[in-house]
């Protein structure tokens, strides 16, 4: 299986990458042209490295990525700088979730791709009604308005559930949703629920970005655990957090 990894050489793409490579897949991994990578991925003739900008990128470049991938994951996120946050793209997760959705349908591929996007517990399934206190909706309201890419977040997640659905013939996905992302070498015991069990603005748990990678990776690895969560947004804390 051949998979594309956009956002591959973040701190939580890298693990994704590392997981595939493990279970010998070969990994087309999209990195930001100026951007380090391991040195063992130079070493891997099953990674092939797409040195682009994805912001820059169309539709048909696009396709060709993905010619021959049956998945596609996005780690993208926006650096936790001022230009980061408040500079452009302000719309690059969603731009990406467009691009990749539209590269795939241009391809047309006889069994539909696996797409894994990595979100956040702050962002609500709208599909479930998730409760939300007063308090809460007007953080988010702030959140909004003050922090972009909660906006960005929402709308790329949005864009499968609503624009994509269900029922596409050609696309199947699962939002997967950390809560407040630490840093760990090793992977450890983590839950999954349909929703959070604890407020991601007042009372966060925390999420390695090692498993959150352990666990896009098994998505697209076994099958029964990807109809399990097909077209949810699965929550993932480290076990110890969970409430």
């Amino acid at each position: 299986m051949k998979v594309l990894v956009v956002g591959a050489n973040g701190t939580t793409g890298k693990w994704l990458v590392q997981q595939l490579l493990d279970a010998g897949f070969t990994v087309k991994a999209v990195v930001r042209p100026s951007s380090g990578v391991p040195d063992a991925w130079d070493k891997n003739d099953k990674l092939i490295l797409i040195r682009t900008g994805i912001a820059e990128m169309g539709v048909e470049e696009m396709a060709e990525y993905m010619d021959g991938c049956q998945a596609v994951a996005s780690c993208l996120g926006h650096n936790l700088t001022i230009k980061g946050i408040f500079g452009k793209p302000r719309r690059l997760v969603t731009n990406a979730v467009q691009l990749i959705s539209s590269a795939i349908i241009k391809n047309s591929p006889e069994k539909p791709v696996r797409f894994v996007l990595m979100n956040t517990a702050g962002n609500r399934n709208r599909d479930l009604n998730e409760p939300v206190s007063f308090g809460e909706k007007l953080a988010v309201g702030l959140l909004r308005i003050l922090v972009p890419p909660h906006t960005d977040n929402e709308m790329a997640a949005d864009y499968l559930r609503v624009n994509i659905g269900q029922d596409n013939r050609l696309v199947e996905w699962v939002v997967v949703r950390p809560d407040t992302l630490i840093d760990n070498d090793e992977a450890t015991n983590y839950d999954l629920s349909a929703s959070p069990t604890r407020s991601a603005l007042f009372n966060p748990g925390k999420t390695s970005r090692i498993n959150v990678g352990h666990f896009m990776a098994k998505l697209i690895i076994d099958t029964d655990l990807w109809y399990q969560w097909k077209g949810k947004m699965p929550v993932i804390y480290n076990t110890s957090e969970k409430e």
